[in-house]
């Protein structure tokens, strides 16, 4: 059976088990997701940050791309946040919080998903309420309890995020800091404790990469800062450029815990002793715009994502021949 012949893929609809990761606050666009998806793969909707109406002319946008399968992402509900250390924080990035505040509708967001029949349905910080939802569903797990109270909940498969990914930790049992697991360690151990199919997430950047998540027993691999230089990906020059720069987990930049390009300001507020408002308010009061990197965002290279797509698969395939 071929590499890319697994049954996630073939439950998917997909060509190549590769799925770009949803990317809130401007990477993912839907023409991104589109491209993504048209060539084979599975191409994603970043929803947490869109409003209802956003997130409905999302979907529509990469229908009018594409006939082919993609996935919607949203955060699971996290509680409101409240406005301690708002101040101090504010004062310290001399900045203030927007009026009105972005708020996230988590289950207007979800009505939507619902409404227009979205064929894959992925989430992360926890696990959201599945009732109702048709669609194939995707949860984050960084742990093996994780990923076992995912199967329990009725999941369709688990993305199972490294420490080396960019972008937020989907931890949402332990600590972040007791849930720090590599992906080489990670995968296959979530293999081997659920049923459900398993995706590879985290410092996989090229078809080395992916031979290296199919060893271990995953069915699709999911990546992010791979795609960040796309064209058409929504990526700021400043972030496409720092790509392969210092990355640190911190708090800092959103109010929960994210890898990110190590900045001047990222080390000015580590160093400041101030606790960090809850999230996502510290979003809101940051004077630049986080640049969430993975730690081999190095590897990312400036191509079509249908060529990036269609590279890494041919990649795999002469991984998979050298191992042979």
């Amino acid at each position: 059976m071929p590499w890319y012949d697994t049954p996630l893929a073939r439950r998917l609809g997909l060509r190549w088990p590769i799925i770009a990761a949803p990317m809130a606050g401007g990477p993912s666009t839907p023409r991104l997701a589109a491209a993504v998806s048209a060539v084979g793969g599975l191409g994603s909707v970043a929803g947490a940050m869109l409003a209802p109406e956003e997130l409905r002319a999302a979907v529509a946008e990469v229908r009018s791309r594409t006939q082919a399968p993609f996935a919607v992402n949203l955060f699971a509900p996290l509680p409101p946040p409240s406005a301690q250390g708002v101040p101090a924080w504010a004062a310290a990035t001399g900045t203030r919080l927007p009026d009105p505040l972005p708020s996230a509708r988590f289950a207007e967001q979800l009505a939507v998903v619902v409404a227009e029949q979205v064929p894959v349905f992925s989430f992360t910080f926890g696990i959201p309420p599945l009732a109702g939802v048709e669609a194939v569903t995707i949860g984050t797990a960084t742990t093996v309890a994780e990923a076992v109270a995912l199967e329990r909940a009725g999941v369709d498969a688990v993305v199972a995020q490294g420490y080396e990914a960019g972008g937020h930790r989907a931890t949402f049992l332990d600590p972040v800091d007791r849930s720090l697991v590599g992906t080489l360690a990670l995968v296959p151990q979530v293999v081997d404790a659920v049923s459900v199919p398993v995706v590879a997430s985290g410092g996989i950047m090229d078809g080395r990469g992916i031979a290296a998540a199919l060893a271990l027993g995953a069915q699709a691999v999911q990546l992010g800062s791979a795609f960040l230089r796309c064209p058409e990906a929504g990526t700021s020059p400043a972030h496409r450029e720092a790509l392969g720069q210092d990355t640190v987990v911190t708090r800092v930049l959103t109010g929960r815990h994210a890898r990110a390009v190590r900045t001047a300001l990222v080390d000015r507020l580590e160093a400041s002793g101030l606790e960090p408002p809850d999230y996502p308010l510290p979003r809101y009061l940051t004077p630049e715009a986080p640049m969430l990197a993975g730690q081999a965002g190095g590897l990312a290279r400036t191509l079509p994502a249908a060529e990036l797509v269609a590279t890494l698969a041919a990649e795999t395939d002469e991984a998979l021949a050298r191992l042979a």
